[in-house]
């Protein structure tokens, strides 16, 4: 069938063109189908949209990402690609093989798959799971696509956790006592996806974090190490793909998610990497069983990708860190460095920062790099390689200055602080757009507490906001406060 293609300026990812209902009757294909297009000696595949409201009949609307088509063309009828086949095996419980999972690697990387073929694809993994064989194969397909960082040094060290905890801004922290050590540490770091802060967020309130490959390459020559968001450059991209298809269902597949994470720690050159697996009720992981599985599978998948793998299996029933929002947690990792910071925090950076000396056999302590002030020093370089001021306190940091304090209603024991209300809240009331919203948490697990004490306080750059965020904390309970008789039967 011969159309006249005409460009439509809508957003899309994938290569979409829009058709009217009366041309599709006629081709025989329905939404979401494909078809091919023929012009100018070339052929492109185009998924279908119909209709009737912004293309006449005879007319093809073509979006900006299959390039610029123009005038008439020759419309027929596409097959679909072999990895909707593939993902259809999947859905029936059927295990890949390589050069399966490779092609839908492949398609997602180039867009070819329409928004509902990757949410099947998801779902399929969610449901039926990943096997071993299945998770190495796909985490080295993901690692082949996209930009890789090749480094000199025998020794590249990284850190990633699963998520799941607020609070936990303890990478700002590990990577200068790494780097101090004489040891690199390129990291690169997510954005917030359904926390209140990444460590990109945090770490934006006090530098630039959006480097091209060859500035990070700079950055670390200089330093020994960086702190940048992954997201600006292409290292292993088809996993950030797949997070936006799983993030509006909350689903990471344990399958996924290892190929996921040491996906990119292949892309980024590690060699040592140290996984932190929280645990706990409200966690990612909810059982200590649970948790030492993945750690049994993400020394495996590591072993077979030629990385040392080590697995921090940590408390992560409530909250690390006292702040949780950007600027919150960038004056917590600040103090924590300067030697103030909340002990949980300074904690959990050293026993991570120990664990991977001690898998890249290096001697070093990470308490002695922390408390001599030399970790301190070397984050002022690296924030001043990034851009930022390398003299900035904990002190010259404020949050949003429209606050809400939550009291206690009764007297008691905290026993549970909820990881994911405290995320939800302090995303309504801002984070982590707004950088000096958040919440301030005023206790830990096993405070007591009297009636009207302050429990914790939310911080916003606006009203409106804090009115959304004051709104969910009157109809949940973010932080539990129990008579000590409850509390213990609560432990036991």
């Amino acid at each position: 069938m011969e159309l006249v293609a005409v460009p439509i300026d809508i957003g899309t990812r994938s290569p979409t063109v829009l058709l009217n209902e009366a041309d599709a009757a006629e081709l025989g294909v329905h939404a979401l189908e494909r078809v091919q297009l023929r012009h100018d000696g070339r052929t492109t595949i185009g998924i279908v949209e119909l209709t009737d409201e912004l293309v006449a009949e005879g007319t093809l609307g073509v979006t900006r990402r299959l390039g610029h088509i123009e005038g008439d063309i020759e419309v027929s009828v596409a097959p679909q690609p072999n990895s909707v086949y593939y993902i259809r095996k999947k859905l029936n419980d059927i295990e890949l093989e390589r050069h399966e999972l490779s092609r839908i690697v492949n398609d997602i990387y180039e867009e070819r798959l329409a928004d509902v073929e990757l949410g099947a694809y998801i779902s399929a993994t969610y449901t039926n799971g990943l096997s071993m064989e299945e998770t190495l194969h796909l985490t080295e397909c993901m690692a082949e696509v996209g930009e890789t960082i090749t480094w000199d040094d025998p020794i590249v060290a990284d850190k990633h956790s699963i998520g799941g905890v607020a609070g936990n801004r303890v990478t700002p922290i590990i990577v200068p006592i790494v780097a101090s050590a004489g040891v690199k540490i390129p990291k690169t770091s997510s954005r917030a996806v359904t926390s209140a802060a990444g460590t990109a967020d945090t770490m934006e309130v006090l530098c630039d974090v959006e480097f091209s490959v060859e500035e990070i390459r700079d950055i670390v020559g200089q330093t020994g190490g960086c702190l940048v968001w992954g997201g600006a450059v292409n290292l292993s991209p088809v996993d950030d793909r797949i997070i936006r298809a799983e993030t509006p269902l909350s689903i990471d597949p344990r399958g996924q998610l290892i190929a996921s994470v040491l996906s990119k720690k292949k892309s980024a050159g590690s060699t040592h990497v140290v996984v932190d697996i929280p645990y706990g009720e409200g966690a990612k992981v909810e059982s200590l069983a649970e948790a030492r599985e993945l750690a049994e599978d993400f020394d495996r998948v590591g072993t077979h990708l030629g990385m040392t793998v080590e697995c921090a299996i940590t408390n992560g029933a409530s909250p690390v860190g006292s702040g949780v929002g950007p600027v919150l947690e960038a004056r917590e990792v600040l103090a924590t460095l300067e030697g103030n910071g909340p002990n949980a925090l300074r904690v959990k950076a050293i026993r991570l920062a120990d664990l991977l000396f001690e898998s890249a056999g290096v001697d070093a302590d990470a308490t002695e790099i922390l408390d001599s002030g030399q970790a301190r020093e070397k984050f002022r370089e690296i924030l001043a390689a990034q851009n930022g001021d390398p003299d900035v306190k904990a002190t010259d940091l404020s949050p949003g200055r429209h606050t809400h304090t939550v009291r206690a209603d009764r007297e008691g024991v905290v026993t549970h602080i909820n990881n994911r209300l405290v995320n939800e809240i302090a995303r309504r009331a801002g984070a982590p757009k707004d950088p000096g919203a958040g919440i301030e948490l005023h206790h830990r697990i096993r405070d007591v507490v009297a009636v009207d004490e302050a429990l914790f306080t939310i911080h916003a750059e606006s009203s409106d906001k804090l009115s959304d965020a004051i709104d969910l904390t009157e109809r949940v309970e973010t932080v539990r406060v129990r008579h000590p008789d409850e509390a213990l039967v609560d432990r036991l």
